[in-house]
């Protein structure tokens, strides 16, 4: 059986499975939790919305928006890429990755997933058909396309004129971010049983840090691609084969010569940047994206919990268990508040002093999958629809 093909992270809703064989009762069907009531101290604003074609759907993607000097940049899965004015909304270009079928056929959808990212002048996003595109940030213009090893779930990272790629099959790649040609290649292994996601590298003192779905941290040498250590952090034990998946997609994060990562059944943990050597660790799991800030870390565990750790130890500072199940997006740190997405469409804001809820709206009832991304004074969060909100204080 294909979890891949099945299970999103952050999303994994059992009942999609409970005629499997991976499941052995009624117990193993989870419930989300009912929403927190919640008396908000703010109420927070909708500064404008636009839509962005038609959005990601049921699907899994990682198509999240992005914005530089002023601009938003934005896609949906059928392939509309979308450049707005961030102050509001309005449209500054657009064009159209679909495939071309004739004149009387509709087009094939680009099956965009991995992005979008973005630098000073091109903005880059990846594909399940193993497509990178590199569009001008001027004009949306394609400036190259490239065929890489698998499909890209994984936004891409611009880091020392290269672009990291993830692949799904366990590809890290670097291509050139004047013209996508291929500089190298590692391959960093699969397991035959996984989840469905990428991590995206993190990058420090010339190294790319990446997690991999064989429960391992890998650091490799961007100049040459060479492989410098690996560190499991996973464990592989377990009753079931739900048990034993080990992905790291949560993407590292660097901080002072410190690597922190976390599995998915697996253990948070603080992995020297020189040698790979484990610091501490802790037994947590998770497959969402975290935050590091000061000496905190903010993180979604694989349950709904949200948690406040310290960067030293990773003692647990707060837990929110109003959550518990409600599939949330990667957090993300705006105006003094931690703030995370819902897959029934609400977003809250959470004291990041002790956790507790400050605010709570609802925006779209066709939900939430990717993160928040802070803007200067707007925080931006596109829906599963293809609606695109910015949100002020």
């Amino acid at each position: 059986m294909q979890l891949r093909n099945l299970f999103m992270p952050g999303l994994l809703s059992l009942t999609l499975l409970s005629g499997c064989s991976l499941f052995n009762s009624e117990e193993d069907v989870v419930q989300m939790a009912p929403l927190p009531q919640v008396n908000n101290q703010f109420t927070p604003q909708t500064a404008w919305k636009t839509s962005v074609g038609d959005g990601i759907g049921d699907f899994y993607s990682n198509l999240h928006p992005a914005a530089l000097e002023g601009t938003v940049y934005a896609a949906d899965r059928f392939g509309k890429v979308k450049a707005m004015d961030g102050r509001n909304g309005k449209e500054i270009w657009s064009v159209d990755l679909s495939e071309k079928t004739g004149f009387f056929s509709r087009n094939r959808s680009a099956l965009l997933s991995g992005g979008v990212a973005v630098s000073a002048s091109h903005l880059y996003i990846g594909s399940e058909k193993a497509q990178v595109y590199a569009l001008n940030t001027a004009d949306g213009t394609l400036a190259w396309q490239v065929r890489v090893a698998g499909e890209v779930l994984a936004s891409p990272v611009i880091s020392d004129g290269l672009v990291l790629i993830h692949t799904s099959n366990g590809m890290l790649q670097a291509l050139s971010e004047s013209d996508g040609s291929v500089k190298w290649t590692v391959n960093l292994d699969v397991s035959a049983l996984s989840l469905r996601g990428e991590s995206s590298p993190a990058t420090a003192f010339g190294a790319a840090i990446i997690g991999g779905d064989n429960g391992r941290v890998s650091a490799v040498m961007m100049d040459q691609g060479q492989l410098i250590w690996q560190q499991r952090i996973a464990r592989t034990t377990g009753a079931t084969e739900i048990d034993r998946l080990s992905d790291v997609d949560a993407s590292p994060v660097v901080q002072n010569g410190v690597v922190y990562a976390i599995a998915y059944n697996g253990d948070m943990v603080a992995l020297d940047l020189r040698t790979g050597q484990i610091m501490w660790k802790r037994e947590l799991g998770s497959v969402n994206g975290f935050i590091i800030d000061g000496d905190r870390m903010y993180l979604v565990d694989q349950s709904d919990r949200v948690l406040a750790l310290g960067t030293e130890g990773g003692v647990t500072l707060w837990s929110q268990n109003g959550l518990l199940h409600r599939n949330l997006t990667r957090p993300a740190l705006f105006n003094g508040y931690l703030i995370v997405g819902d897959s029934e469409g609400y977003v809250h804001w959470l004291d990041t002093t002790n956790g507790s809820f400050v605010a709570q709206q609802k925006l779209d009832s066709s939900g939430f999958q990717t993160e928040p991304v802070p803007a200067n004074d707007k925080l931006l969060i596109q829906a599963k629809d293809g609606t695109l909100y910015s949100l002020s204080r």
